[in-house]
């Protein structure tokens, strides 16, 4: 099932709180599938979840896919667990293990610049599980703060990105 997909880096991500919870789309094919839904489907059974990503510079595409990956609900801000990578581009996204969801609204993330109001969302242009700010930006915005990127140790600059869950 299809979670996510950024076509581009655009900001179209780059929403608010409550349409991340009940998620969103576009014609050119951008998408979330939204918090709520993402909580009562990992909560109810076991998924996995796997990211797909194009690189900018070679049109290539690579994958990490975690065996476990459960999104709390709302009153825990859709905090989130990640574990066990499996892949051939590094493991990102166990860094944002056990953060809380913010957007550009709602900040429950625990950076600190006073130039970005705090909130990874404002510095990156787009909402996300951030700790300080991320390493996982496929909702990032190209050319804003950490720019759409997966990084492990260097960073792989994004064409284009989806999630999937998986059972």
């Amino acid at each position: 099932m299809l979670v996510q997909q950024n076509v581009d880096g655009s900001t179209f991500f780059n929403r608010s709180w409550p349409e991340f919870r009940v998620g969103f789309n576009d014609s050119r094919g951008n998408f979330w599938l939204g918090n709520d839904l993402l909580h009562q489907l990992t909560t109810s059974g076991q998924y996995k979840l796997r990211f797909d990503l194009q690189a900018r510079d070679n049109g290539s595409w690579y994958y990490a896919e975690y065996s476990s990956f459960t999104v709390f609900s709302e009153s825990t801000n859709y905090r989130m667990q990640v574990s066990d990578y499996s892949g051939n581009i590094g493991d990102a996204f166990t860094w944002e293990d056990g953060t809380m969801f913010t957007t550009y609204d709602r900040d429950n993330d625990p950076w600190t610049d006073t130039n970005y109001q705090n909130n990874c969302a404002v510095y990156n242009g787009g909402g996300f599980w951030y700790n300080s700010c991320s390493r996982t930006g496929v909702n990032t915005a190209r050319g804003h703060g950490e720019r759409f990127r997966w990084f492990v140790g260097t960073n792989l600059y994004l064409r284009s990105t989806r999630m999937w869950l998986m059972c």
